[in-house]
């Protein structure tokens, strides 16, 4: 129900849906829970009890509060003084999550008031809420579990009963009662431990309590139970540690434990603010829905993302784990100390830890050029989600629990991140930074909207922040700036309009003008004060000789050019006058602007053919991309065209690949790694026979027991190689290195390569092997993957989700986000109209709750490709003849 007139009665029956929300009623606040849990290993199901403490807003003779998939088995309403209700009426309404309290006494606004309840729930296996995690026992191979929580956005409720939204915060007591030889970690660190009698096995027990945590969010709250080893740091001013279960080795985790000392330390100086708590730890989960969880004092992680070994595992790799454990800490500020009001805001949480991330990733090793790659990882990213109708905006509005997940996604992180990338460029990051603290501190164990952070922005740098970005926030989409020249006033005139994929922008569509820094870099300098803030306007230059729009792609658009001003851009390039942010952003945006008809994809062939001096790893990292996206959308084509293409990318790479060789050296430099990564990889899926030849020797070698043939760097490449053009001998060959490897990086990479293999009998064996009880349901999306590299894999994905849907939605409830991502991985490859009828009939008759949005991404990413084929497929095909692609022995070395 919608909440009254203050001093009025309020039912509390139902939610609350002012601003369009379903949210509880505004009749209590919670201010404190005293939580006792204890799980039971034997039959997965654990009991608890918890105490709240309740501020009365308004008259009420009823309490509305989250629950799910628990059991209440008594409930108690105290005013302080006596007893309420002792047995009072509950009702649950299934659709809003909530159990509702009934009672004939009221209770007066303005007073206290404590509800007490006893429950119990499943450890359940849905990687939500308080659940069971399991590995193998390194000694006898038996299957060993551990308690673990996973509360963001909304399984807080599922754990325990509780006001489960952002904006209710209170501070927590937590008991965990668990057999005396398992670790018992929470939030905070352990005020006492205590011998007790066991309410579900009887025996005796340890009662391990907590110190009060400050007041926080209950998304934020975890706890784990379990056999657990760690290793400690003090260099930082509060103990540090990193925990993993006894099957790990517990010494891979020196680089995120020493890692995140030292980004604490860099954090309370960047933001003048200590950490609140006092301890910090980070633990490694075997079974993990996300990258990991920003719980306040207690980050819990996959394993992966944890735990590196400098010796099996690659640079990528290493700076994938950087990036993680940074986003984490930063959220221990930005989210935990100071928390968005409601979903809406989320991008305040992973927007801000995103771009905190990269910006100390950069401080502390800059030799890793972070803010290159920025352009080519998450402003591509961005960019590719919102180029989309079914795209969202950064400030997405969000009424109920199940369409939370949906929106952690490339909007709410990266483009989130490009703006606030955007805006420190735009008024100098120092004083971003001074903002940043401003913020903190004025709203410090608070909730926040965006409004906020704009002010403080304000505030610190005197520019009327909000009004040039709440338009960027409030939005869907972005411009794309087209660029006309006239060479007799020396003079050029830019003209924004609504850039969408499908290239089929509506009048209604394109109404919003951004405000966009124009970024323009001349021979001499970078104008950052220009901005386009209306439909066009005319810019006078020096000369025309050399120009380009927006410099290191700080901006969040495309910029369409000429033809020949493109051709001049690119021999800008090759002189030296473009950074490499310059040369790879204006890649990026012609690869995008072909696939939405702003230019032909010949332009963009011819582009890339001209960029073999290129020296840079981003920017060919940013070439590679743009050729696999010509040549996924044209997959579904004659294979004369499609082996004209890979022939191409063939072209462009080997020469590269072979003299930068695919031999390490101590030492070398953390770019160069990637670099000759990337090449190796390009060079050997395109078929260049010396490469798949090297490729066949070091599997060959590690086949018979050599484990360093393949170096951690090309292990991902060398595994892809040899299935693509191997079989049954090689398949088995990776199936064993994903049951026998020793980390989660080497068993995720076999994984991740078997749908490489093609024969049909491989195929269904990968599709089975994803469903079976060796593959956590965490990583379902990893062998199926690479299935979509090929036509025949492609097919087979679809008709296995058709034939397994009911399977895979009780093992991916709809509500958690891996349903929606296994759903996207097989529908998103087609490019055909008639892939678009046919996914859409199957779903029209089932419920797409909980994932509607990707598989409207799916089907807009489709129809994207469907056009752009229908309006290049023969571009594509003259281009490549005329270049003798359709004549050479492609299949062979070139």
């Amino acid at each position: 129900m919608c909440k009254l007139h203050a001093g009025a009665e309020v039912d509390g029956g139902g939610p609350d849906v002012s601003k369009g929300r379903e949210i509880l009623p505004a009749n209590v606040r919670p201010t404190h829970y005293d939580l006792t849990l204890e799980p039971n290993f034997e039959n997965f199901t654990y009991k608890g009890n918890v105490t709240i403490e309740l501020d009365v807003v308004e008259d009420s003779t009823s309490i509305s509060l989250n629950t799910l998939e628990l059991s209440i088995h008594s409930t108690e309403v105290s005013d302080g003084s006596s007893v309420v209700a002792s047995s009072p009426e509950l009702s649950y309404d299934e659709d809003s999550q909530t159990t509702t309290v009934r009672f004939d006494k009221k209770l007066p606004a303005g007073t206290k008031s404590r509800l007490t309840m006893t429950f119990s729930g499943e450890l359940n296996d849905k990687l939500a809420g308080f659940y069971r995690s399991s590995y193998k026992d390194a000694r006898d191979g038996t299957t060993k579990y551990l308690a673990t929580t996973q509360m963001e956005p909304t399984d807080a409720r599922r754990a325990f009963p509780s006001f489960d939204e952002p904006a209710l915060k209170a501070t927590f007591d937590i008991t965990l009662v668990a057999d005396k030889h398992l670790t018992c970690l929470s939030n905070m660190d352990v005020a006492s431990e205590t011998e007790v009698e066991s309410e579900m096995s009887g025996g005796k027990k340890k009662a391990v309590k907590f110190n009060t945590t400050p007041p926080m969010s209950t998304y934020l709250l975890a706890f784990v139970v379990g056999e657990l080893k760690y290793i400690e740091s003090k260099s930082f001013r509060v103990p540090v540690r990193v925990y993993a279960t006894p099957d790990k080795d517990i010494e891979h985790g020196k680089f995120s434990l020493e890692l995140a000392t030292k980004t604490l330390d860099f954090y309370e100086k960047a933001f003048d603010s200590k950490f609140p708590l006092p301890k910090m730890d980070m633990v490694a989960i075997p079974d993990f829905s996300a990258g990991a969880m920003e719980n306040w004092g207690l980050i819990t992680y996959r394993v992966v993302d944890l735990l590196f070994d400098e010796k099996t595992s690659g640079a990528s790799t290493k700076q994938r784990v950087a990036e993680v454990v940074q986003h984490e800490l930063a959220h221990q500020w930005f989210g935990n100390l100071v928390t968005m009001d409601f979903w809406d805001g989320l991008w305040l949480n992973e927007g801000f830890a995103t771009w905190m991330s990269w910006y100390s990733c950069n401080s502390f090793y800059p030799e890793w050029k972070v803010w290159e790659s920025y352009v080519t990882d998450n402003l591509q990213s961005a960019l590719s989600l919102d180029s989309l109708r079914s795209s969202h905006p950064i400030e997405v509005p969000v009424k109920r629990a199940d369409e939370i997940n949906q929106i952690f996604d490339a909007i709410s992180y990266s483009k989130g991140s490009c703006v606030l990338r955007m805006i420190s460029k735009y008024l100098g990051e120092d004083t971003f930074m001074e903002g940043i603290r401003r913020y903190l501190k004025k709203h410090a164990y608070g909730n926040t909207q965006t409004g906020d952070l704009w002010a403080a922005l304000s505030d610190a740098s005197g520019k009327d922040v909000e009004k040039v970005m709440r338009i960027w926030t409030k939005n869907v989409g972005y411009p794309v700036v087209s660029v006309s020249e006239d060479e007799g006033s020396k003079s050029i005139h830019v003209k924004q309009n609504r850039f969408l994929r499908t290239a089929d922008v509506k009048p209604e569509e394109d109404e919003t003008l951004y405000p966009v820094f124009l970024g323009l870099r001349t021979e001499d300098s970078v104008d950052e004060t220009l901005t386009l803030s209306d439909r066009e306007m005319n810019v006078k230059l020096p000369s025309l000789e050399f120009f380009k729009l927006n410099a290191d792609h700080a901006g969040i658009y495309r910029t369409s050019y000429s033809p020949a001003r493109l051709e001049k851009l690119g021999q800008a390039a090759k002189d030296g006058r473009l950074t490499v942010e310059d040369r790879a952003g204006m890649i990026a945006d012609a690869g995008a602007l072909a696939a939405s008809g702003y230019q032909k994809t010949s332009g963009v062939l011819a582009l890339l053919s001209g960029f073999n001096v290129e020296s840079e790893f981003v920017v060919w990292d940013e070439i590679t991309t743009r050729v696999a996206s010509i040549r996924n959308a044209w997959r579904f084509e004659d294979q004369k065209i499609k082996d004209a293409l890979k022939a191409f990318q063939r072209d462009l790479v080997s020469d590269k690949a072979h003299k930068a060789g695919w031999q390490f050296k101590e030492g070398e430099g953390h770019i160069e790694q990637q670099f000759k990564s990337l090449l190796f990889g390009s060079a050997g899926l395109s078929g260049d026979q010396t490469v798949v030849d090297a490729a066949f020797e070091m599997f060959n070698k590690f086949a018979k027991g050599d484990a360093a043939a393949i170096h951690p760097n090309l292990r991902g490449s060398v595994y892809g190689i040899v299935l693509q053009n191997g079989g049954s001998r090689e398949y088995e060959i990776l199936l064993n290195a994903y049951r026998t490897g020793k980390t989660s990086d080497e068993r995720n990479t076999a994984l991740r390569s078997l749908g490489r293999a093609k024969q049909p009998e491989l195929i269904k064996r990968t599709l089975d092997f994803a469903l079976s009880s060796e593959v956590k349901e965490q990583d379902i999306y990893l062998p199926i993957g690479s299935l979509r590299t090929h036509v025949a894999g492609i097919n087979a994905l679809w008709q296995w989700l058709q034939d397994n849907w009911l399977t895979l939605q009780k093992k991916l409830p709809p509500g958690l986000s891996m349903l929606g991502t296994v759903v996207q991985i097989c529908t998103a490859s087609f490019t055909k109209e008639e892939h678009i009828d046919a996914i859409k009939g199957f779903f029209s008759e089932r419920s797409t709750k909980g994932f509607d949005q990707g598989l409207a991404q799916s089907l807009d990413a489709i129809k994207a490709k469907a056009m752009w084929l229908e309006r290049d497929r023969e571009d594509v095909e003259t281009w490549l003849n005329a270049r003798g692609y359709l004549k050479k022995d492609i299949e062979g070395k070139l």
